[in-house]
Formats: C-alpha cells, structure tokens, sequence
C-alpha cells in the first residue's frame, strides 16, 4: 500500500515544474554545446545539413498538418494518412511518367507539368482520404475510441498491401526534374532550387490554411465541430459534410507531400508512408496537436534532428538512432507535456 501511494507522489514531483524546467534547461545547453562544436569543427558540413533539415522538415509539415487536422475534429490519430502520402508519392510517379512523359532534361516544360501533376495527386489523395473516412470511420462514431484507432492501423495495411500489388515490393523511381541552380549560399553551401521549392510548397500551404481554419464559413464550422458535434448540429451545421471536407484537405495535404517528397528524393515504396508518417505524427504532438503552426514548428525540428544526427561527424549518434531519438522525444513531450510547445493544456473531461 505504501509504494502504490508513493507512485503517483513520484510522478507528480518529476512533473513539477522546477524540476521538468531544470532538465530541459540542462538538455538544451548540452544540444547547443555538441551543435557548437560541430559547427566550429566543420561549419560547412553543419550548414549543408541544417539547409537539408529544414527542407525534410518542410516534407513532414505537409503529412503533420493532415494529422492535426483530423486529430483536431475528431481526435482521431488516423494511422492510414502516412500511406495516402506514400500513394501520393506513387501517383506523382504514375501521372508524371506515364500520363505527361516527364523526364529529365525537359527545361521549362517541367514547371506546367509538376503544376498539374500536384493538382491531380492533391485531388486523387483527397478522394481517397474522404472515402476511407466514410466507409472506415464514420460507422464507429461514437464507439469506444479503441475501435476506430484499431480500424485506422488496419486501413493502413490494407492501402500498403495495395500498394505493394501495383507496384511491387522494390522502390520506384521519379525523373530528377527540380532544377539544382543556386538560390542563395550561407556558409559556403549553396541552397539549390530542388530544395527551395519544397520551402515554397509549405509557407503558402500553412498560410492558406489558418486563412481556411480561421476566416471562412467553412472553417468556423470545423472549428465548432471539434468543440461539440452535437451542439454544431441542433445550429445547422452539417457534421458527416465537415468532417468529410477535414479529411479531403488532408488528403489532400498528403498528396502535395507525396509529390514534393518523390520529386525531391525520387525513390518511393510500398512501406515508406507507414514510418514517415509515425515522424510526422511525431512533429504535430511535438508542436502541439492540433495547432497548425505547431505541427510546422515540431516538423522542422524533427527534420533538423534527424538531419544533425545523421550528417554531423562529431559524436553524432548516426542513423541507425533516429528513430529512436524521434520516438524518445514522443515518450518525453507525452510524459512532460502532452500540449506540445504551442499547444494550450485544457483540462481532460471526465
């Protein structure tokens, strides 16, 4: 009886906030210490791979705004939305190819065509997203929420087990068509425009949707949704149309990362969607879940870690860690504060 009572004195005084406070303080002095020194050892490897970080951050801000999204009206983690972004990846690969014959060397040709191509994987990956909402989750509304989590694991399987019979179990390859021209140089590297794009894909895509989310009919209606479902009826809010609008925007967000991602890597596989989008997932509870200048923010610092720890030299862990330096700090910020950084803690219902 004594030990059971001592327990939850324990956590509550690993959770005070001197002491959360006094650890963090000392692991971020220690972090910008061992990123000093790889900057002072060798600062043009630091900067190429501070640049590289923040365009993979970029990638994994398009898949963690979908998750937020959806985690925001429904608190659903949808499992499957990293496989809508590896289907888009196939997708861009598929119309890009064989659809517009796009191929390395076209000049200024490519640009219409990438423009098209991210208009039909956008709109492809939004249907898809819809339809899985439709058929997967909206019957369990209102279940027990282990009975939709479940669901969205097994729609995760089944679009990788599609996936894996259209095109097979080895990596498919995308033209390499951004140009790599110069944009700027910091530090003696020079920023290309295959990894400036992707910065541009991502600000106006976040721009547009606090716009959406904050300022238009629409968005009042989702935002009254995640609040109460039932109250945003009985005022004439159509719910399963909302709900079904959230996932075809981040369906669709999905798709515009499937093709910045293709693009940009130019490998994609059957199984790539499921272990982007835990990271993903990761950044948007890092940031803040449901926020989505929060889910940006964790995205670019996930991207950054992984990039320092598989690019520096000095002491770096490698790459065989990261995903075990991604899912610590998912344990940490869930332990020490399940917000995230720019989430706002609410008090749990009972």
């Amino acid at each position: 009886m004594a030990a059971d009572a001592s327990a939850p004195r324990l956590a509550s005084r690993l959770r005070t906030p001197s002491v959360v406070t006094t650890l963090g303080s000392l692991f971020v002095v220690m972090l910008f210490g061992w990123l000093a020194v790889n900057l002072w050892q060798t600062p043009a490897d630091f900067f190429e791979v501070f640049l590289i970080g923040i365009t993979t951050g970029c990638v994994y801000a398009l898949v963690a705004l979908g998750y937020t999204l959806v985690y925001g009206i429904l608190e659903l983690i949808n499992f499957a939305h990293g496989d809508v972004f590896m289907l888009g990846g196939m997708f861009t690969i598929t119309f890009a190819t064989i659809l517009f014959g796009l191929h390395h060397g076209q000049g200024a040709v490519t640009i219409p065509i990438v423009f098209l191509t991210l208009v039909l994987v956008m709109a492809t990956c939004g249907a898809i997203n819809a339809s899985i909402e439709f058929i997967a989750y909206r019957p369990l509304r209102g279940k027990p929420r282990l009975a939709p989590l479940i669901t969205a694991i097994g729609m995760s399987f089944v679009i990788q087990d599609i996936a894996l019979i259209w095109k097979g179990p080895n990596y498919i390859t995308a033209p390499d068509v951004f140009p790599r021209s110069k944009v700027f140089s910091i530090g003696g590297v020079d920023y290309g425009w295959n990894k400036m794009i992707v910065v541009l894909v991502t600000v106006p895509v976040l721009l547009v949707l606090l716009y959406l989310v904050q300022k238009t009919r629409q968005g009042k209606a989702m935002r009254a949704t995640a609040q109460d479902m039932d109250a945003s009826a009985m005022m004439g809010i159509n719910v399963n149309r909302t709900i079904s609008f959230t996932f075809v925007i981040a369906g669709s967000l999905a798709g515009a990362a499937g093709v910045l991602y293709s693009l940009y890597v130019t490998t994609v596989r059957y199984d790539q969607g499921f272990q982007l989008g835990l990271i993903a997932f990761t950044a948007a509870v890092l940031g803040g879940i449901g926020n989505l200048p929060g889910a940006v923010l964790g995205a670019i610092l996930i991207g950054l870690i992984q990039a320092f720890n598989e690019g520096l030299n000095w002491h770096a862990p490698g790459s065989d860690w990261t995903q075990s330096l991604v899912f610590s700090i998912l344990i940490l910020i869930l332990v020490f504060r399940p917000e995230g950084l720019l989430g706002e803690r609410t008090p749990e219902g009972g």
